[in-house]
């Protein structure tokens, strides 16, 4: 089996694995373009910001247990594509907020039961974390905020599709050894605030986004064996780390 470790670099492979084969394709299209040996018309469709949601959806698919930021980049893309490839005779575009809105709708009145009950996502929340230490949280055209207080925080994992979270850790401790956050921002945020002597590693691949730590005063680590590890992506989105 599997250890965790070695499951983020095999992840990482495939998304870089991705992301090259992307590249070659685009090199060769462009390359058939400018050779004509493809119709001029389908480059304008090729190479646009449609497509290129769909490409970086593609990416996030590939090395991701998170399948749901990928769709939703590759659904606003090939939507907003669709006038494009068909003749439509009506103004698509008046389309995209109305069925947004349906969207939610249905998420909000479909939502799951997760951890044994039910967790309003589409609510703004300000509670203590729960569980043994994890965070579970994805927010869809929503926010959180979380704050930890008297507990070993462990790491979890935090989905924002537009959407934002914002997580105090200032009163939390982490365990030995190495303390793994995942973090996924599509069109969205994450504000981490930790206290200013943890040590932390960023490990965030960021397309047309960042994730940066703002801290104004970072001391020495009292415990170098304890750091927390943030792993991600930010796409169209990012995050930051500030303290007290």
């Amino acid at each position: 089996m599997e250890t965790s470790v070695e499951q983020i670099s095999r992840r990482q492979k495939m998304k870089k694995y991705a992301f090259g084969a992307l590249v070659v394709l685009a090199g060769l299209l462009l390359l058939a373009f400018n050779f004509d040996l493809l119709p001029h018309e389908w480059r304008r469709v090729i190479f646009s910001w449609e497509m290129l949601l769909i490409a970086i959806g593609l990416i996030s698919l590939f090395g991701n247990e998170n399948k749901l930021p990928g769709l939703i980049l590759i659904a606003i893309g090939g939507f907003f594509l669709i006038p494009d490839l068909f003749i439509m005779h009506i103004s698509f575009y008046r389309l995209f907020w109305p069925l947004i809105l349906i969207i939610i709708g249905i998420l909000i009145l479909s939502r799951k039961r997760i951890d044994g009950r039910w967790r309003h996502r589409f609510e703004h929340v300000n509670t203590n974390l729960t569980g043994e230490g994890y965070i579970n949280q994805t927010n869809i055209f929503s926010g959180s905020k979380h704050k930890v207080t008297n507990q070993v925080f462990k790491g979890g994992r935090i989905s924002n599709i537009f959407g934002g979270t914002e997580i105090d850790l200032t009163q939390a401790t982490l365990p030995e050894g190495q303390t793994e956050l995942t973090i996924e921002c599509v069109f969205g945020g994450v504000t981490l605030i930790v206290p200013a002597d943890w040590k932390v590693v960023l490990n965030i691949s960021a397309i047309m986004g960042g994730f940066s730590d703002k801290r104004l005063v970072i001391k020495e680590a009292t415990d170098p064996n304890k750091i927390l590890v943030i792993r991600g992506e930010a796409i169209f989105g990012g995050g930051e780390i500030k303290s007290y």
